[in-house]
């Protein structure tokens, strides 16, 4: 990264190489490095709304008149909606926290339909439709579907799952999550049109996606955390897991209070194991909150997940070997 930054570049074709070399590693048509998944959610609605046409796209994010709306799962709606309006997008809303039926999304789509996003993982339940069926039912009316798998790795095969295997236009993942690439990149991957589409509005192009500046040093950054994940790093990710999680499980057991469990996947989805402890405040004498606060005003601040009315996990992933030992010393500390 160091050395990319260094370098004086054209950014238009240092963009075009790394999606073309992104695209070849993931098996996709395409590929585009972004500031983030937030912004591949901005750039994907915007490529949805104006379908390529320069002419759309010097209009947003002012969308009256063009197809606008975003067809999405009631269910599935989160703090990232922003970014989708972000574009001028309006969301249509489907289904219900119960139950979702294939004639809601029919009936749904229209001609001011621009595209139907779909999120997997924690935002995916039995009372939505499945993407297989999101996926015939909008290219049955041609209408593009993006996926915002942004956490959704391990496994690694999620990186052509979604777009070569199922057919789904484009999908979206984090640079700086499981693949440890700066935390400010992101990919969107998917069919050559859609992301040539996402490319002519993104920086360095004087459009909607211009502020969302992905530097030549994280573009590198990327493209090297990318090839080490693909070689050796998902299951390196995976073993470290595996280890800490037992670590946690074995010393647990045999403390007063604690009913430790495995939950795999993970609170974020991903197919990784976290520990989920069960806190007996008769037994511990402290309420699984004060442990909480205990432990977040020790010196070197330690956040602990939160589950139910009484639980915590503990997910070794972000943590280096040095940050698991300091966690599990504090934790001990804080319940004994």
């Amino acid at each position: 990264m160091q050395e990319a930054n260094a370098a004086q570049v054209d950014m238009n074709e240092l963009h075009a190489k790394a999606g073309a070399r992104v695209a070849g590693m993931t098996q996709n048509e395409a590929a585009y490095v972004t500031s983030g998944s937030a912004a591949g959610l901005v750039l994907c609605a915007a490529a949805c709304i104006t379908g390529g046409s320069p002419a759309l796209m010097d209009k947003l994010p002012f969308t009256d008149g063009l197809k606008n709306e975003i067809v999405i799962h009631r269910f599935q709606r989160n703090h990232y909606d922003i970014n989708i309006r972000q574009a001028g997008a309006r969301l249509v809303e489907i289904g219900s926290h119960r139950q979702t039926h294939p004639w809601e999304l029919e009936e749904a789509i229209g001609e001011k339909t621009a595209g139907v996003f779909y999120f997997p993982g924690r935002y995916a339940g039995k009372n939505i439709l499945t993407l297989e069926t999101i996926i015939e039912i909008a290219h049955e009316r041609n209408v593009p579907v993006i996926v915002d798998a942004a956490a959704q790795l391990p496994p690694s095969s999620n990186l052509w799952r979604y777009t070569k295997e199922m057919g789904a236009d484009a999908a979206i993942f984090s640079g700086g999550k499981s693949i440890g690439g700066p935390q400010n990149t992101g990919i969107i991957l998917g069919k050559e049109e859609i992301i040539e589409a996402c490319a002519m509005m993104g920086s360095p192009k004087y459009s909607i996606g211009q502020p969302m500046k992905a530097g030549r040093d994280d573009i590198v950054g990327l493209l090297a955390a990318l090839e080490h994940y693909l070689d050796g790093g998902e299951a390196e990710q995976c073993a470290h897991n595996e280890k800490w999680c037992e670590f946690f499980m074995e010393r647990t057991a045999g403390m007063k209070g604690l009913s430790p469990r495995i939950r795999r996947p993970n609170s974020l989805g991903q197919d990784l194991p976290e520990v989920v402890i069960e806190i007996d405040e008769e037994a511990t004498g402290k309420s699984r909150d004060e442990i909480v606060d205990a432990l977040w005003e020790c010196e070197v601040r330690v956040q602990i997940g939160v589950t139910g009315d009484t639980g915590i996990f503990l997910s070794p992933d972000p943590l280096t070997d040095e940050d698991a030992e300091y966690l599990w010393g504090r934790f001990v500390e804080v319940v004994s």
